[in-house]
Parts: C-alpha cells; structure tokens; sequence
C-alpha cells in the first residue's frame, strides 16, 4: 500500500454534510465549523479568501479543499463592500437558474492518523478540471436527488470520500518536485517498494538491508537513495510509520496497550512505550488518557 492510500484508507464521511447551493450576486458563504471540506463549483464563479485575504478563483469544475476556516464570494464582488456571510446550510437549495452553483461537503473531526495527510496539504488548495470532466460529481448531484431516500446518507459520504481520494490524487500528481516527499518516494523505483512494504507490513522487524532487498538493490544505494528522496533515513521513517498508527490504535480503548505495540512491530512492551514517549512526548497511557477528553 502506498503512503497516499494509506493516509485516505480510514478517512470515511460518516453522516457528512453536504449541500448545493444556488446563487446569484451578491453573495458571501462562510465555512468555520470543519476540519477539512471540499467545495465544487458546478457553476459560475467564486473567489475562496482565507484569513490572511489570500484569494483562489473558483470556475465551474475547480474543487477546493480547504482545512482552515474560509470564505467562499461572488466572483465579481469586493471585500471592501460589506457582504453578511451566511453558513451553506442556509444559503437556496433549490433547483433554480444561478449564475452560480456550488456543492460542499464537510467531514468531521479527523484521528491522529489523519494529521499527517492534513499537516501535507496547504491551508487551501484548488484543482481546476473542465466540469464534465470531474466523473464523482454527476454521481453527486444524482445522489443530493435522493439525499432523504433510504440509503441516502451513505450515499452521499461514500460519493464524497470519492471525490477526495479523486481530487486529492490529481493535485499531488500536478505538484511534481512540489510534492511531498513521501508522495515522490512512493513513485520512486528505490524507494517506492520499500514504503509500500512498511505501510503494508509496519509490525515486521524492517532492517535498511530488507528494505533495500524490496527494491533489490544495495544497502548502500538503498540507503543513499532513500534519504535523498525522502529527507530522512530508512529507520526514521519506519519508526515514524509505526508511531502514527500506534497513535490511531491506542485512541481506541477497547484496544489494549500491549495488543497496540504487536501491531506495530514491538513485542517489548517497555521498548514501545520509551519509543513512543521520545515521538509524542507522552507515554502510551498517557496519550490514551489525553484522547479521551
């Protein structure tokens, strides 16, 4: 498995708000509430500002997806001229003529094991696509239809952890050298079967030499490769790896300690908590405690 599919395999919408809204100038929507959404322009035009007043054009077939707060204005609008933002829950849903549509979709609080794919992304981004070309957002439209049928709701997060993975896939393969490391690594013809074995494999006893046998070559160049790549050595990484899922395992109570560290490669209990303490700062029990609050 690769690094990208691993950090999206356990981000699920689940109950997920989604709505469409119809608009015409002027017209400002405020987004506040989620850790991360996703906005389409299926029509129209649209500026995305964030705080800072930084500004992205929206145009039918661009999908942002932000994870701070922002706002969403019409196009031809101006800051400077006061407009009352309203949430997009309460902007007009109903099918009219706009001069601009837009669907959104916001997910919930994220794990731990998320914050790395959240901490990879810039505050917002945009990919802009020709809207017959964005193939999740027909099935979308479809499936706001029939949003109060039964099966409704699940339609509707499983169509939108679509458009994710889909938007998400697209901008990191346009970023090329802006890509992060791990994204490049994953392509790399060293590196790349090495981290899909980790991230397949994160409890076996990983040595740079079986790792370099992944990509059969040397130790050596494995090791040089690997580094100049992904900015950090082989065992760095791994352990990373293995700290990040142990993090999500022990969020969950019902998962003892000792069963969390066997997940992760430890059979020594007390190798695993000093491991994770010098990652987190905090022992296994004491990060357990913290995320229940």
């Amino acid at each position: 498995m690769d690094p990208l599919s691993d950090m999206l395999a356990d981000i699920r919408a689940d109950g997920a708000s989604v709505h469409r809204a119809a608009l015409d100038p002027p017209w400002r929507l405020r987004f506040d509430s989620a850790p991360l959404t996703m906005v389409t322009a299926v029509a129209g035009n649209a500026e995305l500002v964030l705080g800072g007043g930084t500004g992205h054009r929206l145009t039918a077939g661009s999908t942002a997806i932000a994870r701070v707060p922002f706002d969403l204005v019409d196009a031809h609008s101006t800051l400077d001229r006061p407009i009352p933002a309203i949430a997009m829950s309460e902007a007009p849903q109903a099918d009219r003529s706009a001069s601009t549509v837009l669907i959104a979709g916001t997910y919930r609080p994220a794990s731990a094991r998320h914050q790395r794919l959240l901490r990879a992304l810039p505050e917002a981004l945009v990919l802009d696509e020709e809207v017959d070309d964005v193939l999740w957002l027909h099935s979308m439209r479809d499936a706001l239809d029939r949003a109060h049928a039964p099966g409704g709701q699940a339609m509707l997060d499983r169509i939108l952890d679509w458009g994710l993975v889909c938007t998400l896939g697209c901008w990191f393969a346009r970023q090329e050298a802006e890509a992060p490391g791990w994204y490049r690594g994953a392509l790399d013809p060293v590196t790349g079967p090495a981290l899909e074995a980790v991230h397949r494999r994160p409890d076996r006893a990983w040595t740079v030499e079986a790792l370099a046998a992944q990509a059969n070559v040397s130790r050596a160049h494995f090791a040089k490769r690997f580094t100049e790549v992904m900015a950090q050595p082989p065992l760095r990484y791994v352990t990373e790896r293995r700290m990040e899922l142990a993090a999500d395992l022990l969020a969950d109570p019902q998962i003892p300690v000792a069963a969390a560290a066997a997940a992760v490669g430890y059979r020594d209990p007390f190798a695993f908590s000093t491991a994770f303490k010098r990652h987190r700062g905090l022992s296994p029990r004491a990060y357990r405690s913290r995320s229940r609050v």
